[in-house]
């Protein structure tokens, strides 16, 4: 057992679902099938998921559905798996909230590089933010709690990030007012796992900037700089 992690694999196709089950014990994680969401939900309940491999297409409630309600409620890591390879498949599971996608058929070695990558941001200690257990910053009066990830805006109110999210705030504060390439960002966020002219940072961009945008100054914070990237136009400092 991997970390004591615990994947849910909600796929509907027995045997897709038992290949990937497979795969994912001879690499030590614990697993857990389910037919459809309401098997996840049972299992949700009583057990804490780390990672969500989500299927697109399942009979019942379907898996962009159950992706806004993880979002919504909790931490839970999402991988959406789908036999829709499309771009705007894969914008709309992103927009929603989905840390990955990766289309069918997939080859095992990507699959397994994708989990590890995603559980890599979301349970490890970030590599880019390096940050100490509690550390808090405060940038152009928001506050952010690093340790449980916990965003506020100039006016008290509460911003929930997304895994990918904080990453990529992470990336800007601890290179605050520095252009920053678009590669730079793709790296920071997603590792090795990410592909030529993947668009998951311009989703996750587009993301934040809405959340930032929604607090007060927060719509200037993220700049575009023309032929060079992004900017974040505030300093950062320990609280």
């Amino acid at each position: 057992m991997v970390d004591n992690t615990l994947i849910a694999v909600v796929e509907d196709d027995a045997e897709i679902r038992d290949l990937t089950l497979g795969l994912l014990r001879r690499e030590g994680y614990e697993v857990m099938g389910c037919a459809d969401a309401e098997a996840f939900d049972r299992l949700t309940a009583r057990r804490r998921v780390d990672l969500a491999l989500l299927d697109i297409m399942m009979p019942g409630e379907d898996g962009l559905s159950v992706c806004r309600r993880l979002r919504a409620a909790g931490e839970v890591a999402i991988l959406m798996v789908t036999a829709k390879g499309d771009d705007i498949d894969r914008v709309i599971g992103l927009e929603i909230g989905a840390d990955d996608y990766l289309p069918k058929p997939y080859n095992p070695r990507e699959l397994l590089a994708r989990v590890k990558a995603i559980l890599r941001r979301t349970r490890e200690v970030h590599r880019v933010a390096s940050a100490p257990p509690g550390e808090v910053l405060g940038f152009a009066g928001w506050r952010l709690d690093t340790a449980s990830r916990d965003l506020t805006d100039p006016g008290g109110r509460a911003v929930v990030l997304t895994g990918g999210e904080h990453d990529l705030l992470m990336a800007f504060l601890r290179h605050p007012q520095r252009v920053l390439s678009r590669d730079q960002l793709l790296d920071w966020t997603r590792g090795r796992s990410a592909e030529p002219f993947d668009r998951a940072v311009d989703v996750l961009l587009s993301r934040l900037r809405r959340k930032l945008g929604a607090g007060s100054g927060g719509e200037t914070l993220i700049k575009t700089v023309r032929g060079g990237g992004y900017l974040f136009s505030a300093s950062a400092e320990r609280l």
